[in-house]
């Protein structure tokens, strides 16, 4: 009786441990995920048909994954992009429309997309930008922090990141003279700034990017060794947002005399005098004119610039994608390279961000995963995306659910077949561009005395003259948004007052991407009949909207 006993014990554990084991393999099949996230970049990359960006690790990426068209971000704007991605909501709904609102204050229930992970087993920690600065969520979203000490130590913090003296002292002088007359906060709206760029002979990890690539490596080589969570890595770039610094060695990769600049340089015929910015973010630099054109030839160097970057960037994404190679894990992690919003160089006659036209809300989108068929390698698909679909693809294809909050569809279908008809729509938004300043956030003090002021002045008379009796200065610097809706064939932009769902549209845009890519011409006097209908289909909302497809 005893040795029958003796054995049942035996096998009841054997069997225990089995169980174990299988539920630890199913554990670690459970895919990683690299989230590579990369600030102000727009589609200018060789993978996207640019034929002088140098950016082979991200082509390298696309040709073996798939390459997303048609991909939008929901606010051209670093927070409320970021919010909207990492929360799967969108601005509105988050309540979050400028840089300086906390989703977390406002929301404090809601799952970020880490977070939901991180209750599902995974490990979740970041490096660089993930969200925005100040608003990282890190008690709720993060299961640990990169550990500095796991490499060299950290470059110094010099004034406005400039490595050359003399652009120092420019930074700090310009920044002394604006907090004197206007207080410190009027440098968060970023007056007082250096040069608009700098390149030095320097090692790739003298500067963050560099330094938080290194950091992301260093991080994954400790949860590979420890082997026992599958992880959510996110490696978020601060490049090539302003200031353009980075090693001087991407400069060089460049030859002004192969870049071209922008075609279309004045705003659209017939467009919304308040859908133009004036180039507040470029000219705040102490190199740029503060009225006026810029000129051909400083055009010229703030486009190389801007590649330069690029390509510094295109260099840390090709280590970190090495180094998930050399740790054996390739083949159980999904990479998601994006960015958060475009960027004018000098299309339309501005630069930044921060508008509802196609420059600023188109972004690059790449999925590379081990799943993916291999004939749908290397494909590009012209499906309408939004940038807030990440999250619940993401769970898709991690086997996770999908929270209640979130307003985006996976895109997970996609990955099996790119060339399903998908979303009939894709939306964003921005307030009043020409009367906030760059972040969204109303015009403070020191942005309507400064130089800005005629800039600020002259804006408003072309809103005034164009909008006649419908011009109200509350309505048009606190309460207007530009809803923008982007279908396979037009842009139709509705400028409203926010806080009354049901007022009458203040101004309509129509653009024609069949005939007008660079959306040149509004047409939406001309064409009533297509007005109406694409209203009806802007009133359906996103909801009304996505793809009637499924997993």
């Amino acid at each position: 009786m005893i040795k029958y006993l003796q054995i049942f014990i035996l096998l009841a554990i054997s069997s225990s441990c089995k169980e174990k084991e299988v539920v630890k393999e199913e554990i670690k099949k459970q895919p990683n995920i690299l989230f590579i996230a990369i600030d102000d970049l727009r589609p200018e990359l060789g993978a996207y048909g640019s034929d002088i960006a140098i950016s082979p690790n991200i082509d390298a990426l696309a040709s073996d994954g798939l390459l997303f068209n048609n991909a939008y971000c929901q606010e051209a704007i670093c927070s409320p992009s970021r919010a909207s991605v990492m929360t799967g909501a969108r601005p509105e709904t988050l309540r979050v429309i400028e840089n300086y609102s906390y989703f977390r204050d406002l929301n404090p229930d809601i799952k970020t997309l880490p977070q939901h992970l991180r209750a599902n087993g995974y490990e979740t920690v970041y490096t660089g930008k993930i969200f925005h600065p100040g608003y990282t969520d890190e008690a709720l979203s993060w299961s640990r922090k990169a550990d500095p000490s796991r490499i060299d130590a950290k470059p110094a913090r010099t004034p406005g990141g400039f490595k050359l003296v003399k652009n120092q002292e420019l930074y700090k002088n310009n920044s002394a003279e604006m907090a004197k007359k206007y207080g410190k906060e009027s440098l968060k709206s970023g007056l007082g700034r250096g040069p608009a760029y700098e390149f030095v002979d320097l090692p790739d990890n003298e500067y963050e990017d560099g330094y938080n690539t290194d950091l992301a490596i260093a991080t994954l080589k400790d949860m590979v060794k420890e082997g026992d969570k599958p992880f959510f890595l996110g490696l978020g770039f601060l490049k090539p947002h302003l200031d353009w610094v980075a090693p001087k060695k991407y400069w060089d990769l460049y030859d002004e005399k192969d870049i071209k600049l922008a075609k279309e340089t004045t705003g659209p015929k017939d467009g919304a005098e308040m859908g133009l910015h004036a180039s507040f973010e470029l000219r705040a630099r102490a190199n740029i004119p503060n009225a006026g054109e810029i000129s051909d030839a400083q055009a010229l160097e703030l486009k190389h610039a801007y590649l330069a970057c690029v390509s510094y960037i295109d260099a840390q994404i090709g280590r970190m994608i090495t180094a998930l190679d050399e740790a054996g894990i390739r083949d159980n992690t999904i990479i998601v390279l994006w960015s958060d919003h475009g960027w004018h160089l000098g299309d339309m006659g501005i630069w930044g961000k921060a508008t509802n036209y196609e420059i600023a809300t188109r972004v690059p989108l790449i999925v590379w995963s081990p799943d993916m068929a291999k004939e749908h390698r290397g494909k590009k698909t012209n499906a309408l995306v939004e940038l807030v679909d990440m999250y619940p693809t993401l769970c898709d294809l991690t086997g996770v659910s999908i929270p209640a909050t979130v307003e985006g569809q996976s895109f997970a279908p996609l990955l099996k077949n790119p060339d399903l008809a998908w979303k009939k729509a894709a939306f964003s938004q921005f307030p009043t561009p020409a009367l906030r300043e760059w972040a969204a956030n109303p015009l403070s003090q020191g942005m309507r005395e400064t130089y800005f002021g005629p800039l600020i002045e002259k804006v408003e008379k072309r809103i005034i003259k164009q909008q006649g009796d419908k011009w109200d200065r509350d309505l048009f610097e606190n309460r207007l948004m530009g809803y923008s809706m982007r279908t396979q064939e037009y842009r139709f932009i509705v400028w409203k007052d926010y806080t009354q769902k049901d007022s009458e549209p203040v101004f309509i845009e129509l653009y024609n991407h069949k005939t007008d890519p660079s959306e040149t011409i509004n047409i939406a006097k001309e064409n009533p009949e297509l007005v109406a209908e694409l209203m009806l289909q802007f009133n359906q909302g996103w909801q009304g909207n996505l793809s009637t497809l499924s997993n």
